[in-house]
């Protein structure tokens, strides 16, 4: 098994390669629902902190406005599939104490 310091140091590396902070346009043809689950798994990735303690979270290794840059990526994508309105009520019901 490859040690924990050196998968971090492997990610480091490839994070810091030429080019890597060129900005790309990228293409999705993917359902409102995957836009959806796939704006909560950035989000989720990105507020969640690794707890089982045995792995690492990547984003760590990334800079701090690398974690900014990713945050906007669910409001824009559910801004494009027309399911902001949908996710701010969904977030305002959630956030109700019951």
């Amino acid at each position: 098994m490859i040690a924990k310091t050196d998968i971090i140091k492997l990610h480091e590396t490839i994070l810091s390669m030429p080019g890597m902070n060129e900005k790309v346009k990228v293409d999705l043809r993917i359902s409102r629902r995957n836009v959806f689950i796939l704006s909560k798994v950035i989000e989720r990735g990105i507020l969640i902190k690794d707890g089982d303690g045995n792995g690492f979270n990547i984003l760590d290794l990334a800079p701090a406005d690398a974690n900014a840059d990713l945050l906007n990526i669910p409001g824009e994508i559910l801004e494009k599939a027309g399911l902001t309105e949908m996710n701010e009520k969904l977030k305002a019901f959630s956030d109700k104490k019951v």
